[in-house]
């Protein structure tokens, strides 16, 4: 039976910077409504701060069906207690089974060992599947803890 694997990788991997580039491409082409140019997406990942998913401030996981590289997600350390849930992505092909209930508690088990007592994230109000991932987690919305252009709603839970 094929089955998920999730663990931490490099976030320049060859597997993460593919997975990286197609949850960049996602994102944006849903915000602007239209494809994601090559440039565009080269513009959204050079300077996005993923080099901070490393311990001792973060990690980033690269989830596995049958051995082929099919979700990513990281959690960044903001302070001693609370850690951000952020790029979580699943590739199409792979949604609708358990991989995010997996890379969500993978998440929050990495965060756990960096020593985070709470998990907060944000989100777009376009981006429904994972608004939905989210709250069946056990994240409430809460009062912004960061701004930005790209951001709508925050949400936390208590670990």
């Amino acid at each position: 039976m094929t089955s998920w694997t999730l663990a931490p990788e490099a976030y320049d991997s060859p597997a993460a910077g593919s997975l990286r580039h197609d949850y960049y491409a996602e994102v944006a082409s849903r915000y602007w409504k239209r494809p994601a140019t090559s440039a565009e997406i080269a513009e959204g990942l050079s300077g996005d701060g993923v080099e901070l998913l490393t311990p001792p401030t973060g990690q980033f996981l690269i989830g596995r069906f049958g051995g082929t590289a099919a979700a990513c997600g990281g959690v960044l350390m903001l302070d001693s207690e609370r850690a951000e849930v952020t790029r979580v992505y699943l590739r199409p092909a792979f949604r609708g089974g358990q991989g995010a209930a997996l890379m969500m508690a993978a998440l929050e088990e990495e965060a756990r060992a960096l020593g985070a007592k709470e998990m907060v994230l944000n989100t777009r109000l376009d981006l429904i599947e994972a608004r939905r991932l989210y709250l069946r987690h056990g994240y409430r919305e809460i009062p912004a803890y960061c701004t930005g252009p790209y951001m709508d709603v925050w949400y936390g839970k208590t670990l």
